[in-house]
């Protein structure tokens, strides 16, 4: 009953942070594209979902931690890979041995940059990885619109702590926390 109940407490957990990562997908600026490196680097789709479906394929459960991993950077200074950065917003308390995946978005920056150098941006490569777990788990599919820059600094552990919904939040709660992000009902 343990493992059932396990297996249920995931299956929730990642369909919320679906529903909140396809409403953070929704809000890109205009100046993205879908074929922002439709010339510069043509193969930068395929590179990631080759390497996102032999993660998941390896652990099913790494598709909800990129999912995951995406969310958190966005949630803290707008999906700009801040979360990738040492320090900060990757040490604060809910995200330290909890955010996993980093390895996978490692494995696919060093990929793309043999065949594309200085090119894509990790803010990007998060993107696109969290709507490939998705689809790699049989989620929906949807457009991702390219051209995002990478920070420079990490967030600090207060932008975390100030920002990211916690896992004890009820539904009142998460919807007062999406308000002061501006996202309303």
């Amino acid at each position: 009953m343990a493992s059932f109940k396990s297996s249920s407490s995931s299956l929730t957990a990642f369909k919320f942070h679906l529903g909140l990562f396809l409403l953070l997908a929704g809000c890109a600026s205009a100046q993205l594209s879908t074929n922002f490196y439709g010339t510069s680097c043509p193969n930068v789709l395929s590179v990631i979902k080759s390497a996102v479906g032999s993660a998941v394929s390896n652990e099913a459960r790494m598709g909800a931690s990129l999912l995951r991993l995406h969310f958190h950077d966005c949630f803290v200074n707008g999906c700009d890979a801040s979360v990738l950065l040492d320090g900060g917003e990757k040490t604060a308390p809910a995200n330290t041995n909890s955010l996993r995946g980093f390895d996978v978005i490692d494995n696919i920056k060093t990929q793309l940059e043999s065949s594309c150098p200085g090119v894509v941006s990790c803010a990007d490569i998060l993107s696109v990885a969290a709507r490939d777990s998705v689809v790699a788990l049989g989620g929906p599919s949807w457009q991702v619109r390219l051209g995002r820059r990478d920070s420079a600094t990490a967030g600090s552990v207060s932008d975390v702590n100030n920002n990211v919904p916690s896992p004890a939040l009820n539904v009142s709660g998460l919807i007062s926390s999406f308000s002061n992000k501006g996202f309303h009902s």
